[in-house]
């Protein structure tokens, strides 16, 4: 939240969550090669509700994250993220970020590359956020400081909703 208390959007929009993919039969068989895809990046990002810094709403539900801005490489070891903030000037933009890293850091094999930025042209400091989340050593202090770390791990904590 911002220091002064007030919430930057007090009033979001709420968009409609998604759903649970249907599983197949291919889908839980041990036996059969299963490449990572753009849904299941987003089924780890929204069904594992990733809960915006202000608000009680899970980043799906603020629009933030969308499945068409998930793009994956499996071959590769590649994953990018664009994230929308809810407003031009959101000061949690970096905390957002921050958080969509650490959790497909923590969920997805270590040979992934993930590339999290902002959506072009939808932040006021989009350079200077996306410079921040682009930089390992950064983003490896960040998580090294235990207040910090906290924050994220409230946002990353599964809420009933």
């Amino acid at each position: 939240m911002s220091g002064s208390g007030a919430l930057e959007n007090a009033n979001p929009l709420i968009f409609q969550r998604s759903g649970a993919r249907l599983l197949t039969a291919t889908d839980e068989d041990e036996d059969v090669h299963d490449p990572i895809d753009d849904r299941e990046i987003f089924d780890i990002l929204v069904a594992m509700s990733i809960n915006d810094p202000e608000h009680p709403l899970s980043l799906e539900e603020l629009n933030v994250v969308e499945q068409v801005r998930v793009q994956v490489n499996d071959t590769d070891s590649t994953v990018g993220i664009e994230f929308t903030p809810t407003i031009p000037h959101c000061s949690m933009a970096t905390l957002i970020g921050l958080s969509i890293k650490v959790k497909l850091l923590r969920s997805l094999p270590d040979r992934f590359k993930i590339d999290v930025h902002i959506t072009p042209g939808t932040h006021a400091s989009e350079d200077a956020v996306n410079k921040q989340l682009a930089d390992k050593e950064r983003v490896a202090a960040a998580l090294e400081n235990s207040q910090l770390l906290e924050v994220v791990n409230q946002c990353l904590s599964t809420k009933s909703l």
